[in-house]
């Protein structure tokens, strides 16, 4: 993980939604609550402005975070945020403390490369589809993954990828796949065209060109 994100939070005595909406509105504060393990929940807040930038890194999804609390270190990550409805700023969050012994489940993102140059789509003139965004896994703080790569140059047109291709790191496992051969789910595949079968694209990256006889 390349990345590192460090916050600095306050503890919040005042709950309820008007206490909230206060916050809010005259500090230009984001509610929250840290929880998890052997301690007891605290109620935090943020700085909106600190918050909002952090938000902009799709790492910070996926990254063990330090929060700075009254003069303590917390490790956690970010498990919920609400935003709101129609300005879409931040209205609450959620962050869980870690444990380095003990594993976590997180969503981590799919980055897929090499889809210019998929052979599927230069060779056999197909399109790539996306069925999956983000993948659920369980690892130890250490080992978790910023993203996930699913590298699409060696898809053909016709091919779909599912998650028992995916390139997994060492210590990380896809939830998924712990429930069964029954849950492999369809991540990505190469289609023809609509209106274009599979077979008429292969077809016609064979046939010679005119003006050779």
């Amino acid at each position: 993980m390349s990345s590192q994100f460090e916050l600095n939070l306050e503890n919040r005595s005042l709950q309820g939604k008007g206490a909230s909406r206060r916050l809010r509105r005259l500090e230009k504060k984001v509610p929250g609550i840290l929880y998890g393990g052997d301690q007891a929940p605290l109620m935090i807040s943020i700085l909106s402005k600190d918050l909002e930038k952090s938000l902009q890194h799709e790492a910070f999804f996926t990254h063990i975070l330090t929060l700075n609390i009254d003069g303590q270190a917390h490790q956690a990550v970010i498990k919920a945020l609400q935003r709101h409805p129609a300005k879409n700023f931040p209205l609450h969050v959620d962050f869980q403390r870690v444990d380095a012994h003990h594993k976590i489940h997180m969503h981590v993102p799919l980055h897929y490369i090499n889809q210019t140059t998929c052979i599927g789509v230069k060779q056999g003139g197909g399109i790539i589809s996306h069925n999956l965004s983000e993948v659920e896994v369980t690892c130890l703080p250490s080992n978790l993954p910023e993203y996930i790569e699913v590298d699409m140059l060696n898809v053909s047109l016709g091919q779909t990828l599912h998650l028992s291709d995916l390139k997994i790191p060492a210590g990380v496992e896809l939830l998924a796949l712990a429930q069964g051969a029954d849950h492999d789910l369809p991540v990505c595949n190469v289609h023809a065209p609509r209106g274009a079968s599979s077979e008429d694209e292969s077809t016609s990256t064979t046939e010679p060109e005119s003006g050779n006889e």
